[in-house]
């Protein structure tokens, strides 16, 4: 049997989300095990008990453990012997209802792998957070994004000083599957992510908006000091924003852009950033996640794929599974952020201590921030682009 650092076993896994018809859900429990270091054994799949439990044979869960809701779990798993109850639990449902399962598990003292956004609203973001370091369970959200190789490769780059001193951050996350109104054909994944009471304050910046942010500030480190922001509803009748960009200052003087949309015709999921520096830049698109772009005038462009060699860094080389030239993105970055949790999971679990603030994999904090985030571009748009402070106790440093 595989082992886990101090712990002679797999890690055991929850699951709330993934239902049948469900995308995300599939998505954490493939790559939780992509690794071979945990296995699924419980799991609560739909907020339909009937569902929740016609759901189980899909991910192999036994009966007398797949669970009719979540609370019904928490209580069933809390009451279990410890060499029997799961380890951590990953929330992949819907924004509003993160909150209040996440909640539930570090209460009782589960791990918790979350989805982003964190929670439904900014409160939320900083109750969560308070109670995480009450009960000191180990929190990730899986802005699954940070884990592609050559993204840590980037921020290892930046960190070392290669880039110099950081001036300039452009990053967009582009779609075009919402340029028609598919929720009124009550089209699953577009019913809830227009829906206002299930997403939140925002729509398309809230769902793939705080990505191109956290990209941005995973890369980098830069702590942001204000935002401005225009959001816009181009589907007429649609309730939230499909399209939207904000202007950011960092802390250290640079300026950064955040631009996302869902109604651009023939765009899939193109996310990409490019980081200016006074020694060089970088650039980095998702949809071609093995090439990563370095640039200084007056040289040669440098192309970086995961071929490794002496110029690809050692983090970069830990995040890869398979030989260079293969394809290896989606899949393989979730799973690399369930491995760097896993490492504290199993250190608490062994009654080890562990780093809570300054992780590979993003944090509670990290949750924080992007919630401040929607928050404040949000209020920044209905007051036609004010520039607000984007500064926050809570958020990462």
């Amino acid at each position: 049997m595989p082992t886990n650092g101090s712990l002679n076993r797999k890690l055991r896994m929850g699951l709330v989300g993934g239902g049948h018809g469900a995308f995300i859900g599939r998505v954490h429990a493939t790559a939780a095990v992509l690794d071979n270091r945990a296995a699924l054994v419980a799991g609560a799949l739909s907020s339909d008990a009937a569902k929740a439990k016609a759901s189980a044979p899909d991910y192999d869960i036994a009966p007398e453990r797949a669970y009719g809701s979540y609370q019904e779990m928490v209580k069933a798993e809390s009451a279990l012997p410890k060499d029997k109850r799961i380890d951590f639990v990953s929330v992949a449902t819907p924004n509003h209802t993160h909150f209040e399962i996440a909640k539930a598990f570090a209460q009782a003292g589960f791990n918790v792998m979350c989805d982003k956004p964190m929670t439904f609203d900014l409160k939320q973001a900083e109750e969560l957070a308070e109670l995480v370091k009450k009960t000191g369970v180990v929190f990730a959200l899986t802005h699954n994004y940070t884990g592609y190789p050559l993204v840590r490769q980037a921020r290892e780059m930046v960190l070392n000083g290669e880039l110099g001193e950081i001036n300039a951050i452009r990053s967009f996350y582009i779609q075009g599957w919402l340029r028609a109104r598919l929720e009124k054909d009550n089209q699953k994944q577009a019913s809830w992510r227009t829906d206002p009471a299930k997403s939140g304050a925002a729509g398309c910046f809230g769902d793939i908006g705080t990505h191109a942010y956290n990209l941005g500030r995973f890369i980098t480190g830069l702590l942001p000091d204000q935002v401005s922001c225009l959001l816009k509803i181009f589907a007429a009748g649609r309730q939230l924003d499909d399209y939207g960009t904000a202007a950011i200052r960092y802390q250290n003087g640079a300026l950064g852009t955040v631009t996302a949309s869902q109604i651009s015709h023939g765009r899939e999921n193109d996310l990409f950033i490019e980081i200016d520096g006074t020694k060089g830049a970088l650039e980095w698109h998702q949809e071609e996640p093995n090439k990563l772009f370095y640039r200084v005038n007056g040289q040669p462009h440098r192309l970086y794929t995961r071929a490794g060699g002496p110029y690809l860094g050692t983090l970069a080389g830990k995040s890869t599974r398979i030989p260079s030239g293969h394809p290896e993105a989606f899949l393989e970055a979730f799973a690399n952020i369930y491995t760097a949790a896993y490492d504290d999971i199993v250190k608490r679990t062994a009654s080890e201590k562990f780093e809570a603030k300054d992780t590979l994999y993003p944090n509670v904090a990290d949750g924080v921030d992007g919630m401040n985030f929607i928050d404040k571009c949000v209020a920044s748009a209905k007051q036609d682009g004010r520039w607000l402070s984007l500064k926050h106790p809570l958020c990462r440093i």
